[in-house]
């Protein structure tokens, strides 16, 4: 032990006393960084709530994975690996989201993590961000696992018959779809309607945030007033963070400002650093039945050209279809959940399961409408099954990918397992009474116990 971990000891280990009795304190110490029993609780907590199956005795397993993390985050540091702060942002709204839903309410999440919003936020912060540092460390530090196709073959070989994974039936599915055209009648009904709200709030006859609860058409940012919340211009679509990032006075309106969500009017709330919160009220212009019909009339004209070989799916895509996503790839969706183009069933919006479960290969869907969730549109629809492969035993050379991944998964993890016992030995250990005697993952922890 070194004078300056003997002097932390001395000084913080209990952290704070109330009488006689202990509320905080040191359980352990990696290297120089302390690990709190209040950072046990927490995670016990946040688990608990998140639904997280914590295998064994939470307050072995809990101190033992933060330790592990103090050994990457200190190899990170080492390395300068830095993350995306607008990606960081956009993970931690996401888990506030999920905790508004679940709890019901901002007080009520308040009130269950004893925290307030602002603190809450904070420490997801720290949480996401060190997550996806530790993440690009160990990517880092497997990088040169490239196993050869000799390697993949002879691993394929030794898994037993019993264990060789089942690959689900999969599809890959190209898509063409576009929205109905809005009168423009509808449109400047639509903006009239904002420049009315924007001259309320102006003149002082209404406020934002009750017009937002009334009116909006973002049914979720409408629960709060409006409020977005803190978010980074990487987190907003191009024309609304133009505008709202310009914005200096809280008591003015926006111009109206077109997105592909719709119209919207937008109200500072305050900046913060590279990120701002602010209001805003969406309305979208809405097309009737008649526009509607005539939409899948024009689908069902260029479906007859392909079926006719006047033009190739591919080609109607680049002409006709709007899905900015598919358009540059002749219209083949990609899983966001993978990035690949693979998908199974359950991973494909249900009125495209729904379309394609019965086709064939090359096969094209009739025309359907289809509520797009990213844009809460309703658009007009045809999707071609491009590939389908049945419900089947991982095999060699169809399944090559597959069990590429099986086996740099495995190498990654033995090789990562033992970095972490290796830094165990470099690394100055100490655990407080009644926290050793725990079956850890890596025994190690314990090979001096700090002295």
């Amino acid at each position: 032990m070194n004078l300056k971990q003997l002097l932390f000891l001395f000084f913080f280990l209990p952290v704070t006393l109330l009488a006689d009795n202990v509320i905080d304190e040191v359980i352990w110490v990696v290297g120089d960084e302390p690990i709190l029993r209040s950072e046990v609780e927490e995670e016990r907590l946040r688990a608990q709530y998140e639904g997280q199956q914590i295998e064994g005795d939470p307050y072995c397993v809990i101190p033992e994975q933060i330790a592990i993390q103090k050994l990457f985050l200190h190899q990170a540091d080492l390395d300068s690996v830095v993350v995306n702060e607008s990606s960081v942002s956009h993970q931690v709204d996401m888990r506030i989201n999920y905790y508004l839903t679940q709890i019901g309410s901002k007080e009520k999440m308040e009130e269950y993590f004893r925290k307030t919003s602002s603190e809450i936020r904070e420490e997801l912060m720290t949480t996401v961000r060190n997550q996806m540092i530790i993440q690009q460390l160990q990517s880092k530090l497997t990088e040169h696992i490239k196993p050869t196709p000799a390697e993949i073959r002879r691993f394929y070989q030794s898994i037993p018959q019993d264990s060789i994974p089942v690959i689900p039936a999969q599809v890959e599915v190209q898509i063409l779809s576009f929205a109905p055209p809005v009168p423009r009648e509808e449109i400047e009904r639509t903006k009239a309607r904002l420049r009315d709200y924007a001259e309320r709030v102006t003149s002082g006859k209404a406020d934002f945030a009750m017009l937002a609860r009334l009116y909006s058409e973002d049914t979720e940012s409408a629960k709060h007033g409006g409020e977005l919340g803190l978010l980074g211009r990487g987190q907003l679509v191009t024309p609304f963070a133009d505008v709202v990032f310009n914005l200096t006075d809280p008591k003015k309106v926006s111009r109206i400002v077109e997105t592909e969500y719709g119209y919207h009017i937008i109200q500072l709330i305050e900046k913060k650093g590279e990120r701002i919160n602010c209001r805003h009220i969406l309305l979208r212009p809405h097309v009737t039945a008649d526009d509607k019909i005539l939409a899948m009339k024009k689908l069902d004209s260029i479906a007859t050209l392909i079926r006719q070989d006047s033009i190739s799916f591919e080609k109607a895509v680049v002409l006709f279809s709007q899905d900015k996503n598919t358009v540059m790839n002749a219209g083949l969706m990609i899983n966001p959940n993978t990035g690949a183009a693979q998908f199974e069933y359950q991973d494909l919006p249900p009125e495209i399961a729904k379309h394609i479960y019965s086709m064939k290969e090359g096969e094209m869907s009739e025309p359907f409408l289809m509520m797009d969730q990213a844009s809460n549109k309703e658009m007009c629809v045809l999707v071609r099954l491009k590939k389908k492969s049945d419900t089947h035993k991982a095999k060699l050379p169809d399944d090559f990918q597959v069990v590429r991944g099986m086996l740099e998964q495995k190498l990654s993890n033995e090789f990562i397992h033992n970095w972490i016992k290796n830094k165990q030995k470099e690394t100055y250990i100490y655990i407080s009474d009644g926290w050793r005697g725990c079956d850890f993952q890596y025994p190690g922890w314990i090979h001096n116990n700090g002295e």
